[in-house]
C-alpha cells in the first residue's frame, strides 16, 4: 500500500511538473493559424487513448478566428462511412496562445496552448482536459498536409516524451479519407 501511495505521489509529481513546464509560443498570430489543418499525431497518458489509439487515423481540424477566439471544428471519417465531428469556441486568455473552452461533448474543461508553430507547416497543440477534478494532457500534432515528414514526427516524440508521455501512448496517425464538407 505504502508503495503503491508513494508511486501515485511520484506520478503526480511528474505530470504537475511537465504541466508547470509548458508555455505558449512567443509572438502567436491567431490568424496565421487560420484553415484546414491535419491532426497527424496524437499523444496522452489517458486510459480512453490506450484504449482506442490503435485504430485511430488521421482527421481534419478548421481553425477560424472569430474575433479575438478560435472556432475549430474536427472531423474524422469512420471505417462505415459516417464522419465523426465536433466542435469548439475557444476563448482567448490574457495569453497569447492560451486558450480555454468547455466541451459539451465530453462534459470537461479545457486549457489549449499553442507551444510552437510553423504556420504553414505545423503546429504543436498542448490540451490540459479537466473532469470532475480529475486532470489529463493531450498532446496534437497539426500538419497543412495530411504526412508530417520524418522530422516533425520525432520533434512530436521528443516534445511528448519529455513532458512524460509514456512512448506507447505515443501515436502518428495513419491517413485517412477525409468527410464531406458540410
Amino acid at each position: 500500500m505504502r508503495n503503491t501511495l508513494l508511486r501515485m505521489l511520484g506520478a503526480l509529481m511528474c505530470v504537475l511538473a511537465a504541466c508547470a513546464a509548458v508555455t505558449p509560443v512567443q509572438d502567436f498570430d491567431l490568424q496565421k493559424m487560420a484553415g484546414k489543418w491535419y491532426v497527424v499525431g496524437l499523444a496522452t497518458n489517458a486510459q480512453w487513448f490506450v484504449s482506442i489509439k490503435a485504430g485511430m487515423k488521421t482527421g481534419t481540424a478548421m481553425l477560424v478566428p472569430t474575433g479575438e477566439d478560435l472556432g475549430i471544428s474536427y472531423s474524422n471519417l469512420n471505417a462505415d462511412g459516417t464522419c465523426w465531428r465536433m466542435t469548439h469556441l475557444a476563448k482567448k486568455t490574457e495569453i497569447l496562445g492560451r486558450f480555454t473552452f468547455h466541451s459539451q461533448i465530453w462534459n470537461n474543461d479545457n486549457d489549449m496552448q499553442i507551444v510552437d508553430v510553423a504556420y504553414d507547416d505545423y503546429a504543436l497543440v498542448y490540451t490540459s482536459k479537466t473532469k470532475d477534478g480529475v486532470s489529463e494532457v493531450l498532446y496534437k500534432l497539426y500538419s497543412r498536409t495530411p504526412v508530417a515528414s520524418a522530422v516533425l514526427q520525432q520533434k512530436f516524440t521528443q516534445l511528448s516524451l519529455e513532458t512524460g508521455i509514456l512512448a506507447d501512448n505515443i501515436a502518428i496517425l495513419p491517413q485517412n479519407a477525409e468527410c464531406a464538407e458540410v
